[in-house]
């Protein structure tokens, strides 16, 4: 079963994460690129945008990155990654994805997105968002 898979069942069976309904206002979002770290090629674009009083991160068509064990998608600030805001495994290695922001996560203290490798505990990507 594919991370995609999985993300879709537990959907269905409404164990998925609940949408942000608290933060910043977002005018028209908050939009970066990813540029890759510890030697991972890590490319394309991400919003965070607000949709209904929910945040949602989403990865752009253009999305890649080059592998890793256990990814993960998460925010930090000023190159410091904060492991309490993590929000999901990586469901696809490339293309369009969205996460859900937990409605207890305040991202008005984030300025960047991170795909973080959990087993080797480094950033895979970042992207600054503004």
């Amino acid at each position: 079963m594919t991370r995609r898979s999985l993300f879709l069942t537990a959907a269905a069976s409404g164990m998925a994460m609940t949408l942000a309904s608290t933060g910043p206002a977002l005018a028209g979002g908050l939009k970066g690129s990813f540029a890759g770290l510890s030697n991972h090629e890590t490319s394309g674009s991400v919003k965070v945008v607000e949709k209904d009083g929910r945040y949602i991160v989403e990865l752009g068509r253009n999305f890649s990155l080059d592998g890793g064990p256990d990814p993960r998608v998460a925010f930090g600030k000023d190159g410091t990654y904060d492991p309490n805001s993590k929000l999901g495994a990586l469901l696809e290695l490339t293309g369009k994805q969205r996460y859900a922001v937990p409605p207890t996560l305040d991202i008005s203290g984030y300025n960047e997105v991170y795909i973080w490798c959990d087993v080797a505990g480094v950033p895979l990507g970042v992207a600054k968002i503004n």
